[in-house]
């Protein structure tokens, strides 16, 4: 049993009006009208009259749309019973909160002109444990079936990093250790932006340019200006995107060219060309994208770089879906989900053919592979699934008249991951 605001919800029904549309018109994120009607955040004081103008009451008759009340989930054949994860636990918040104290004094650090010391340098292996710690914590990241649980690890290692970088080194170690820093940025940056935290995920990620800028790190510099993009993508703001992927190109091109950063700025140009319907530019994007199959070796570092050209097939029909192609989306979707998957990846390309049922309006379809990207993304706690599944839901409407389209679409406003924040 759950406690929602099941008045709050049901009047914006009464007035016609999607979360997405109330969230408009109230000038907020449609993830924050979630958590008010799930009884998760209570609006703000100076949010209420605005909030009571737009349902069409008074003040007074609000409080009671506010109440919370209880309301049971039953099983059914799109949504199982799981345990709702919604709600961060009190270590979680403590340790968010914390990592971003340290991101901020690190952040500060990083900025201070560095003298030229030589004899209080830390001992090259101390820079080299740092090295595989941060790898480490990159591939816990990649394993851990619930982002959120890295935080601890990566909390730890930026206590350590701070203190090294509060003490005075040559300039060859500050170096190494501004590029270890914006190397920890980013990932913080991703557990943060999983967890839909757009605006400390953003934080990290400026943290990660300004700190990979000052190491000269290019690649670094590249990919934490494409990590920042990603959120304007996630926003459907790709007028204000693709600047900022112009500029990560001209940066990863002076990068190392045997690494494969150039071909991930490209793969993500294709799909903020895809949301401004600049079907040339997406296909100009993806085959540069698709040369990255044309290099040997090493081409990435597994940790803030691990484009290989592996997920070609999937982000290619995401592009075309965007574009509104589905012809050329279902062979690219097909032959992605056909390869082993991550959970997380799998989520990703299910929600895009249950996208990609709605374009063809084949319900069977749409709730065949949105009810399977439900349970892997509450299964697995990802927001990034979470997300795509928010986009998924605006989309339905043309299809409501099902009762099995409206049960689904209840099902994904109350998954856990759903604008979860």
């Amino acid at each position: 049993m759950t406690e929602r605001r099941s008045q709050l919800a049901q009047r914006r029904k009464d007035l016609g009006y999607s979360q997405e549309a109330f969230a408009d018109v109230l000038g907020v994120d449609r993830s924050t009208v979630a958590r008010w009607e799930r009884g998760e955040s209570e609006p703000m004081p100076y949010a209420r009259p605005k909030l009571a103008r737009v349902l069409g009451v008074t003040l007074d008759a609000l409080a009671p749309l506010l109440a919370r009340t209880p309301t049971f989930v039953l099983p059914s054949a799109v949504s199982a019973t799981v345990p709702n994860h919604s709600k961060a636990s009190e270590d979680d918040d403590m340790n968010r909160r914390e990592l971003l104290q340290l991101l901020s004094v690190t952040g500060a650090l990083v900025a201070i002109p560095q003298l030229e010391v030589a004899d209080t340098r830390p001992a090259p292996e101390s820079v080299d444990d740092f090295v595989q710690l941060n790898t480490h914590l990159w591939q816990a990241f990649s394993l851990s079936r619930s982002k959120r649980a890295v935080y601890p690890l990566v909390k730890q290692q930026l206590g350590l990093l701070t203190t090294e970088l509060e003490r005075s080194h040559s300039t060859a170690t500050h170096v190494r250790l501004c590029t270890l820093a914006g190397d920890l940025f980013q990932l913080a940056g991703e557990i943060h932006f999983d967890a839909n935290n757009y605006m400390h995920a953003a934080h990290c990620y400026t943290l990660a340019a300004s700190a990979s800028k000052e190491a000269k790190s290019y690649d670094l510099w590249a990919c934490a200006l494409t990590r920042h993009a990603f959120i304007g993508m996630y926003e459907q703001r790709f007028t204000q995107t693709v600047p900022m992927l112009t500029a990560a190109t001209r940066v990863a091109a002076c990068g190392d060219t045997q690494l494969s950063t150039r071909y991930w700025v490209a793969q993500v140009q294709a799909h903020a060309l895809a949301g401004l319907g600049d079907f040339d530019g997406c296909a100009r994007a993806l085959d540069e994208a698709q040369a990255v199959t044309e290099l040997s070796g090493a081409v990435h570092n597994g940790g803030w770089l691990r484009f290989d050209g592996e997920r070609l097939a999937e982000e290619r029909g995401a592009c075309y879906i965007e574009l509104g192609r589905p012809d050329l989306a279902e062979t690219a979707l097909s032959d992605a989900l056909s390869h082993r998957l991550s959970s997380r990846r799998r989520g990703s390309v299910l929600t895009d053919l249950a996208m990609l049922g709605v374009q063809q309006r084949d319900t069977e379809q749409v709730i065949q592979y949105a009810s399977a990207a439900i349970k892997l993304a509450d299964e697995t706690n990802s927001g990034y699934v979470g997300r795509k599944l928010d986009g998924l839901n605006s989309k339905l409407a043309p299809l409501a008249s099902d009762d099995r389209i409206r049960r689904l679409s209840d099902a994904i406003s109350a998954s856990p991951t759903t604008a979860a924040a």
